[in-house]
Parts: structure tokens; C-alpha cells; sequence
């Protein structure tokens, strides 16, 4: 039998030792309710580099001593601000992939206004990625560049891809919804035709209000997303590291961003209820998405815990593309846990960034250094007339010359004599000869499109290079003055 003395003493203590505790944490609330409102986001250093509409291309440069030529180009969704790919320093897939020797593009979208309302996705993909997609092409002197798709932003990319798989080398997808056919979670469930029609939405606000998402998102699980979360804060409000990791996050959810009705409507019909990507039925402006194109390395990263895009939705995709080299990285996180989870980036994104290295290796061969296909089936083998008269080589000689009997040709030999005679009027005979310019892609992170700059802007040797001014020859090119001083030391090397 119970003491009933004893049992009130006990409840009499925890009640002491719960005042208690809430006045040490009374004493810390005003340093923590700071934190929650002054927390930085997005701390990794970035340049803008293209704008169009409310879009903004974002540049992270790598800094490491070895760069892959290959840059990264990630698309996030149209829904929430990306930084949650740059949460904090210690939990960044951009400081990541930096880290791994990549230089890193970003698509930050912004917020459509009403006049974005009719938006639609083939405005996002088959305009403003792929004009964001040349940018990197073109600042990276790269024919096809890696792209790193992000939820929605990775169903996108597949999109893409598919439309233009000439210029993607290889594809990562992120949690992205791929496949609605049963397996697709809350999210299917909520967009099924029988109970749900967008239109009544969009036609109710034109743009699709973040708050509309929000709420949405949060009955999905309600007792973690409105209780648990918040029993877990007051717990650990002492703890001001687990505070400010808890302000970001929260920061991030609360910046939520309108999606643009035409692209929502599209999304939740033609993805969702009707699974038309999946089915290769998919169309945007009338140009068919065609999944047979998707013939890269494609990487799907998925998160084994994740309510939002289970792995149901995403995994069966690899199978109705023929891209031979794909795999699956299946990590036990959540949809955010993936990016901004210390598990994640100690033990998922090394092998993220293994599988992206691999592949964005240029070899001296890519750039020219083989014969071209043509050339090389012939090189070095005896040729017919005809092959010969086809690659317009008729004036070769048809029968070999007799020793003593080869002939030349005396326009020839007249132009040469000229043009030597002008050399040593000049008084030197090499003047004729231009200097031969280097081939400064063979530098570190430089492409073929900023050798052309360079050239552009004079600079024809690594010996112009060595001496140039980075400030000047920055200012001169457009080339952040960052880039131009490490050329500038790597060619004072040479």
C-alpha cells in the first residue's frame, strides 16, 4: 500500500523541480529569443550571375586545390527559399560539394507576383532552366554540365534532362517526385483527382499562397509539426547550439514562397493525379518529354523516412529510362533530414560527391586530343578514290613519284619566297611568325569559354597571364577578381 504522505512529498519535489528549472530557463530566454530572431542563413559566400524576372543564378566558387572542370547546377523547388541547401556552415550540400572541388550554381527563383500567375512548368524548364544551363555552360566552357535536382526541383530537371540531354552530363535527383502510380504518399493521396481540384484554388487566389502550403504540409503530421517539436525546444533552451539550429530550421519553414498558378495546376494534374511523366505521356508546350532521351548517369538519392516523396515515388523511375549507368543511394533520414542532417553529410554526401567525381573527370581526349571519329577509322589505313575525292583531298598525288620526280607547285613556292622577302625587309626574318598562343584551359578552372575572354582581352601566353593585373584584366573580362589572381598564380608557375 502507497504512503500517501510519501506521494505527496514526491509531487512536492517535482513541482519544486520543475520551478526550478523553469527559472534557469527564464534566465537564458532573452539570449535565446534573440537567437531565434537574429540566426544567419545562407552564410556561404556567392556572386549572381544571371537574373531573369524574379530568378537569380547564384555562383559558389571552390577554392580547393583540385577542380573539376564539370560544374554543379542545383534546382530546388518553387516552394520554401533554397538556402535550406546552405542551412549553416557545418550542414551545407553547397559548402559540400565546394569541399569535393566543384564550383556550384544555384537557381534561387524568388516569389511570383500575380503577373507570373500564368507561369506555366514549361516556362521554368524549357526557358528559365535552360537559359540558366547555358549561363553555367558558358562560364565553365563545358558542353554539358552536372545538374543536382531538389524535390520538385528534381522532377524538373528530369524534365530536363529529357528535352535537352545534350547538355546535361550527369543527373542527381534529390528526393524527387517521379512516380505517382499508388506509391506516392500523403502528398498523392491529397492531390487525387476524386477530392481534389486545383483550379478551385488558383481560381480563388491566382498565385497559390505559401500559408495555403504551409498548413497543408503540417496536418500531414500534426502532433510533430505543432507539439512535439515545441516540447523539444523548451528542453533544450539551454542548449544554444540546438537553439540555433532550431531558428534556422523554423526561419526556413516561415519563408515560405507563392507558386505560380499555371505551373501549380500542372504539377498537381499532370504529375500527381494523371502520372503523365512516369507514363511518358508528359507535354510542355507542346514538346513531348520524352523519357527515352534520358540516356546519362542518373544518381537518385532518396530518404528512407520521408512523408512527402516516400521512395515509392522516385526508385521505379530508373527503371522506364534507358540510361545504362544509374544508381540508388537510399539513406534512413527524412525529406530535409537528407540535406541539413550532421548524419547526412558524414555519411551520405561523401558517397554523393564520390559518384559526382567519377564523372566529371575531362580527359585531354574530350577537349581534342583524339582523332575524330572519321579520321581515326582511317588513320594510318590505305583509303579508296572515292573516300579520298569525298573529304576533298583531289589534289593528292594519284600515282607515287618516281625518285627524282617530285613535283611542287611554283604558285606555291612564289608565295613563300614573298612572304620571306617581306620577313627580312623588315629585318627580321620571324617576324611573319606569330607568337603561338598557350592553352590556358590546361589551368585549373579554366574552360574554353574564359580562354576565349582572356584572348579577348589580349592575353595570348601564361606569360601575359603571369604579369597581368587581376584587378585590371577582373574589371576588363568580368571575371570576379578572385578567379582572375588564381589564374594569374598558376601561371607564374607554368
Amino acid at each position: 500500500m502507497n504512503n500517501p504522505y510519501a506521494t505527496a512529498l514526491d509531487i512536492q519535489r517535482k513541482a519544486w523541480e520543475a520551478t526550478a528549472d523553469l527559472a534557469e530557463k527564464s534566465q537564458v530566454a532573452p539570449d535565446r529569443t534573440e537567437t531565434l530572431e537574429n540566426v544567419d542563413v545562407g552564410q556561404t559566400p556567392s556572386e549572381v550571375v544571371y537574373e531573369e524576372n524574379k530568378l537569380e543564378l547564384l555562383h559558389y566558387e571552390s577554392r580547393t586545390e583540385e577542380q573539376y572542370d564539370v560544374p554543379i547546377l542545383i534546382v530546388y523547388a518553387l516552394i520554401n527559399k533554397p538556402y535550406i541547401l546552405d542551412l549553416q556552415p557545418d550542414r551545407s550540400v553547397v559548402q559540400t560539394l565546394l569541399d569535393a572541388g566543384f564550383d556550384v550554381y544555384l537557381i534561387d527563383w524568388g516569389e511570383p507576383s500575380k503577373l507570373d500567375r500564368s507561369l506555366g512548368l514549361e516556362d521554368y524548364v524549357d526557358r528559365y532552366i535552360d537559359n540558366c544551363v547555358d549561363v553555367v555552360r558558358d562560364r565553365s566552357g563545358q558542353d554539358a554540365i552536372n545538374v543536382l535536382g531538389y524535390c520538385m526541383g528534381g522532377t524538373m530537371s528530369a524534365m530536363y534532362t529529357a528535352l535537352y540531354p545534350e547538355k546535361v552530363r550527369n543527373l542527381g535527383l534529390m528526393a524527387a517526385g517521379l512516380c505517382f502510380a499508388g506509391d506516392g504518399g500523403v502528398l498523392e493521396l491529397w492531390g487525387a483527382e476524386d477530392y481534389y481540384d486545383p483550379e478551385r484554388v488558383t481560381e480563388t487566389f491566382d498565385n497559390v499562397p505559401a500559408e495555403f502550403l504551409d498548413v497543408g504540409f503540417a496536418l500531414m503530421d500534426p502532433v510533430a509539426n505543432n507539439v512535439t517539436k515545441y516540447v523539444r525546444f523548451y528542453d533544450n533552451v539551454e542548449d544554444e547550439d540546438f537553439v540555433e539550429n532550431f531558428a534556422r530550421m523554423e526561419r526556413w519553414l516561415s519563408e515560405g514562397i507563392d507558386v505560380a498558378g499555371k505551373a501549380y495546376e500542372q504539377f498537381i494534374e499532370d504529375i500527381y493525379q494523371e502520372n503523365k511523366l512516369y507514363e511518358n505521356e508528359l507535354r510542355l508546350d507542346g514538346a513531348h518529354v520524352d523519357l527515352e532521351n534520358i540516356d546519362v548517369p542518373v544518381l537518385q538519392i532518396v530518404a528512407e523516412y520521408d512523408h512527402l516523396i516516400p521512395p515509392g515515388a522516385s526508385k521505379p523511375f530508373n527503371e522506364v529510362i534507358p540510361a545504362e549507368d544509374t544508381e540508388i543511394m537510399e539513406f534512413a533520414t527524412g525529406h530535409i533530414g537528407m540535406s541539413v542532417s550532421s548524419r547526412s553529410h558524414a555519411e551520405l554526401w561523401p558517397d554523393v560527391c564520390e559518384w559526382f567525381e567519377e564523372r566529371s573527370r575531362v580527359d585531354d581526349d574530350e577537349d581534342g586530343g583524339e582523332l575524330d571519329a572519321e579520321t581515326s577509322e582511317h588513320h594510318g589505313e590505305d583509303r579508296s578514290d572515292d573516300e579520298i575525292a569525298a573529304r576533298g583531298e583531289d589534289d593528292i598525288q594519284e600515282e607515287p613519284a618516281e625518285p627524282g620526280e617530285m613535283t611542287v607547285d611554283e604558285e606555291v613556292v612564289e608565295e613563300v619566297a614573298d612572304t620571306d622577302d617581306e620577313s627580312e625587309a623588315d629585318g627580321n626574318p620571324e617576324s611573319a611568325i606569330e607568337t603561338e598562343a598557350d592553352d590556358f584551359t590546361e589551368l585549373t578552372g579554366v574552360g574554353q569559354a574564359y580562354a576565349e575572354d582572356l584572348s579577348a582581352a589580349g592575353i595570348q601566353t601564361f606569360d601575359d597571364l603571369a604579369a597581368a593585373d587581376a584587378a585590371e584584366l577582373a574589371a576588363e573580362t568580368g571575371i570576379s577578381p578572385n578567379r582572375v589572381e588564381d589564374w594569374i598564380e598558376q601561371a607564374q608557375q607554368q
